[in-house]
């Protein structure tokens, strides 16, 4: 009768295993859960009732991005037996933009609710329009960078310049967001005629631009790293085995000496530098080294392609 369960060794340590993160997950889900209302419920029946309202339109949202996520599983494994590596692709991409689209429109509503309600609760005391455009601009940039990097929008003009980046993949979000923001800024500008309104928005506009880029593609700050040296079989070698990375040799030719040489080229992230500085001084000082900045290095040790990547 229980013939089912007899399984392979290891059948079952394989299903715990796999199981436990999601357990953990919703134990700790339901457990902040609980703590939230018991804080909250000590404030008053009001504001109990105000977080039960707002939490149904977040458990909407979470429901059906779930209910998608379950179909596409669905699918994905059907055709995964029927190794239609294509139709998985397309699955993929419809859910993923249907993703995209409901989180959009749900922090868009959330973003517009939730300006107007704080702006009803507090009034904000005035403050120096240059820091208000700074820092203003940095907790923007650090902000949509984080969502851009959960590959979702606000709903704004910055979908505008998610969709650009499609057909201009090789321009960084920042700068198509700019772009996008800039025109905005000076149509709005002419109309109200409001120049210097539209120059603090600019300084704020370019801080936000530059720290979205830092937190989307700078906390992995890549450097390569030209070597030119007389022992370079030697300085190759305790790369590899001081700091775990690869080397490329290079053919090249002394223009004064005309001798034959070969050049070292290394890719490293930032945080190595200083190791590798030491490393080529210690072995050749008179060697001949030069680091430049890496926009992006993709591979073993680096990143992963991806395609339709931020």
């Amino acid at each position: 009768m229980f013939a089912f369960l007899k399984q392979k060794p290891g059948f079952y340590k394989q299903v715990v295993l796999l199981a436990m993160p999601i357990v953990l997950q919703n134990l700790i889900t339901s457990a902040l859960g609980m703590a939230d209302t018991f804080m909250v419920g000590m404030l008053g029946e009001v504001p109990m009732a105000a977080v039960t309202l707002a939490n149904i339109p977040l458990f909407a949202v979470q429901m059906f991005i779930f209910g998608v996520q379950s179909g596409s599983s669905v699918l994905v494994s059907q055709y995964w037996g029927k190794q239609e590596m294509e139709s998985i692709n397309r699955v993929l991409g419809v859910a993923l933009w249907v993703v995209l689209l409901v989180s959009s429109l749900f922090a868009m509503t959330a973003t517009s609710v939730l300006v107007d309600l704080i702006a009803a609760m507090y009034t904000f005391p005035s403050m120096d329009p240059m820091l208000a455009a700074i820092f203003g601009g940095v907790s923007l940039g650090v902000s949509l960078g984080m969502i851009f990097s959960k590959g979702a929008t606000t709903g704004g003009t910055d979908l505008t310049a998610r969709l650009l980046k499609l057909p201009f993949a090789w321009l960084p979000m920042g700068k198509l967001l700019m772009v996008v923001d800039l025109t905005m800024l000076l149509s709005v500008s002419l109309v109200f005629r409001s120049m210097e309104s539209a120059m603090y928005g600019m300084i704020s506009l370019y801080i936000s631009t530059l720290v979205m880029d830092g937190v989307l593609y700078g906390l992995d700050q890549s450097k390569v790293a030209y070597i030119v040296t007389t022992r370079p079989q030697e300085i190759a070698a305790e790369i590899d085995r001081q700091m775990d990375r690869g080397a490329t040799f290079l053919h090249g030719e002394g223009s004064f000496s005309r001798e034959e040489k070969l050049v070292l080229m290394c890719a490293f992230k930032q945080k190595q530098i200083v190791p590798l500085k030491a490393l080529v001084h210690e072995l050749d000082p008179e060697a001949f080294l030069i680091v430049c900045d890496a926009h992006e290095v993709l591979g073993q040790g680096f990143r992963r392609y991806q395609k339709d990547d931020i």
